[in-house]
């Protein structure tokens, strides 16, 4: 660690490069290890770029207490004008002459108040406990059908291939209403949106093109969710049902239809965001178990623990494992000082591996408690859909219970390279039928 003449914390250029790096989120305890000593030396230290011109410089935040901080205080610290999700100046140059937003997509994730608050009511009721329990019976018959999809494959199984990653995104599908012979396509684009930076998930050889090019192929699968999305918010309109697509695409604020933009961004974050972080983190619980034969033997036996194993695993995965934020004014954090326009990451991986708030962070403790982890953020911002996502994740483990007696690695799991939302690609397991 430096520090520049006005006293700045700076990253050794080594380190800043891994904080960016897609290919250091795929090596998980290498990470882990960076961020641990970084935070030990300062919390709130800046990261430059060795290229001039790269990027914008911005501050990195690793501390639970500090990103606790920033996460609550929506009016000191923005998400806009800066994009939320740390970017190449290459690519925002790219995304604002294509869109006029510096970021593709402008969604729930993107607004602050006065917007943000007004449009996240609209299908805030949506998402609440109460509403989703009339989805429990389809939960339930979707989970003993991806069960059934999985013993059919034999005593061995990539879990995140026919569990985790199919299951969420029905789910998903089910409350927008897209028919099931569109789900590969749903999942092809939310690859090139989150998982680009991944050879074995773009499928498009992303990860060797320069960020421009990246951008170019992101911007089309935009407009191809945009597309999509604006024939099915038609339909609705004429048609509507009671799903979410329907509350979308009849929603008023302020007395006027939301402008077709910001409708597509409201349909493409809820089609992506809410399948692959739950997936991830469906994922992680299940090698969490399978690594711990009498853990598994103990919820089998006693489904009280299973909240406990639900929660632990999104902390201990943190699927989006970061976000940007922009200072409205002069602060200090971290015993940095702050200035007005600063970029800031607010990095959940470091947060929600802070041993300041989670006493032994790597470890995965299904009776970690308290357990106020930051994987859904916090604050105004806090994600829409964690209710559904616990029920989701809940419902498919009380069938897997119920139905496998024992579970037990089968290969190396593998991780995701991506900087934004990370998490298992593969998770070879063998499963022994109850």
């Amino acid at each position: 660690m430096s520090a520049d003449r006005n006293g700045e914390a700076i990253l050794p250029g080594d380190v800043a490069r891994r904080v960016i790096d897609p290919h250091a989120y795929a090596e998980w305890d290498g990470l882990l290890d960076t961020f641990d000593a970084i935070r030990a030396a300062t919390p709130v230290a800046k990261v430059q770029p060795d290229t001039p011109g790269l990027f914008d410089p911005f501050w990195l935040v690793t501390s639970y207490d500090d990103v606790m901080r920033i996460s609550k205080d929506n009016a000191a610290f923005l998400n806009n004008p800066r994009p939320v999700v740390f970017s190449f100046n290459q690519a925002i140059e790219f995304s604002r002459a294509a869109t006029g937003s510096n970021m593709l997509v402008d969604s729930l994730v993107v607004f602050d108040a006065p917007i943000h608050p007004k449009y996240r009511k609209l299908t805030q009721e949506w998402f609440m406990p109460r509403n989703l329990a009339r989805l429990e019976d389809e939960l339930r018959a979707l989970a003993a059908r991806t069960v059934d999809r999985m013993l059919e494959q034999g005593t061995e199984v990539d879990f995140v291939r026919h569990v985790s990653g199919p299951y969420p995104l029905r789910v998903v599908m089910q409350i927008l209403g897209v028919p099931p012979e569109d789900e590969f396509r749903m999942q092809m684009l939310t690859q090139q949106l989150f998982g680009g930076q991944d050879k074995d998930l773009s499928g498009s050889g992303m990860d060797q093109m320069t960020p421009e090019q990246v951008v170019q192929i992101v911007a089309g699968a935009v407009k191809t969710f945009e597309d999509y999305f604006a024939a099915l918010a038609e339909d609705r309109r004429r048609n509507p049902t009671e799903d979410v697509a329907s509350v979308i695409a009849n929603a008023l604020v302020d007395g006027e239809p939301l402008p077709p933009r910001d409708m597509a961004g409201y349909y493409i974050i809820v089609a992506t965001a809410g399948h692959d972080t739950t997936s991830a983190s469906t994922a992680g619980a299940m090698q969490a178990l399978a690594r711990d034969p009498e853990q598994y033997v103990r919820v089998r036996a006693d489904r009280s623990l299973l909240p406990g194993i639900v929660e632990e695993a999104i902390r201990w995965t943190s699927p989006v494992q970061h976000f940007m934020r922009t200072a409205a004014e002069d602060c200090e954090l971290g015993g940095q000082r702050i200035a007005k326009g600063d970029w800031l990451m607010i990095n959940y991986v470091a947060a929600n591996h802070d041993p300041a708030q989670f006493p032994d962070p790597r470890r995965f403790d299904a009776a970690r408690s308290p357990n106020r982890h930051l994987a859904f953020g916090a604050g105004a911002h806090q994600c829409l859909g964690l209710h559904l996502a616990r029920l989701e994740m809940k419902i498919l483990f009380e069938a897997i219970l119920d139905r496998v007696a024992a579970v037990e690695p089968a290969g190396e799991a593998k991780r995701a390279s991506s900087t934004f939302v990370g998490g298992l690609k593969t998770l070879p397991l063998r499963v022994t039928p109850a």
